[in-house]
């Protein structure tokens, strides 16, 4: 049986950051994202004859071990709760290549999972299929919740996502700067412990995820980009204090950064935010994200995307091959 999903990939706003237990990718505090429409993951999964080898490309390549070992994981348990001994056929293509940290490991893992699932003629309920997403990439997890959601590090023994309740008609916007970079990011993630600021990170989620949270609910966009930014400096000093003193910003990240600050000293209101990456978010009011998209383009940015929420993964009936 052949089955396509398609998923959007995910903006932290109060990023999760190292994992308690990286077997089964669940992190030392709850996170917050929102999922980017303007962006997306397609992933094709076709069961095969149990004499067949899986096979699996992405963006018309073949992984590398670490990827594959990735994908294979998690059709090992849509393997194992279906009770089938075969293999399968993977074929999965983000909507953009370029850009380093614009959340497409959860996008694609969430679509994996969903086609899996649904190849597999396997029932999940969105608990369940969130934990299975979340064993490819835990922000898959908030990928599979779509919208405004919250990843939960251990809720009643389980770790998944589920999406916010959010004010009808929010008005936010993103624009988003791909910014190219060959860092490796699960490098950062391993290394958090060993930063003299990771204890006091952990001191203060709480407080940080109740406002957000609160933001989200009011629909205070203002809000909502003041924590996002501030929730960036915080993870990426981490990162920066790390034993490796790794530093994922790129010299484009950095001119866009300061840009988003003079366009906010003008009187525009917008905020910058970064996952464990190089590139750029912008949040912001819808009317305002139009203008700061080509101001950012002018100033020489490779390419540069407006965005609204995405919603959760879905089936569509066309497929990869």
């Amino acid at each position: 049986m052949k089955a396509t999903a398609t998923a959007h990939p995910i903006q932290g706003l109060i990023k999760y950051h190292g994992l308690k237990n990286p077997k089964q990718r669940i992190p030392y505090h709850d996170s917050i994202s929102v999922c980017i429409q303007a962006l997306s993951t397609t992933t094709t999964v076709e069961t095969l004859h149990e004499s067949k080898k899986t096979e699996i490309t992405i963006n018309r390549r073949q992984p590398n071990t670490t990827e594959k070992k990735r994908v294979e994981t998690v059709l090992d348990k849509l393997k194992e709760l279906a009770e089938y001994s075969g293999s399968f056929k993977v074929v999965s293509q983000n909507s953009l290549e370029i850009g380093k940290g614009l959340g497409f490991s959860a996008s694609g893992f969430a679509a994996l999972s969903l086609a899996g699932a649904e190849a597999l003629d396997l029932s999940l309920d969105k608990v369940t299929l969130s934990e299975v997403a979340r064993l490819g990439a835990g922000s898959a997890t908030r990928s599979v919740a779509g919208g405004f959601a919250i990843w939960y590090a251990n809720r009643k023994g389980k770790s998944y996502a589920e999406q916010l309740e959010t004010a009808k008609g929010i008005d936010f916007s993103m624009v988003i700067v791909p910014v190219r970079s060959d860092v490796k990011t699960d490098e950062a993630h391993a290394e958090v412990l060993s930063s003299c600021l990771f204890k006091a990170r952990l001191k203060n989620i709480n407080h940080m995820l109740k406002k957000m949270k609160k933001a989200i609910f009011l629909g205070d966009t203002s809000t909502i980009g003041l924590l996002a930014e501030e929730d960036t400096l915080n993870l990426h000093a981490i990162t920066m204090t790390g034993k490796s003193h790794m530093v994922l910003w790129e010299p484009d990240t950095v001119r866009v950064i300061k840009e988003v600050i003079r366009t906010r000293e003008e009187g525009t209101k917008a905020w910058y935010s970064m996952d464990t990456g190089p590139s750029v978010f912008v949040n912001t009011y819808k009317e305002n994200a139009e203008r700061i998209a080509k101001r950012l383009f002018e100033m020489g940015c490779e390419k540069v995307l407006v965005s609204k929420v995405g919603g959760m993964p879905f089936l569509t009936g066309n497929h990869l091959f």
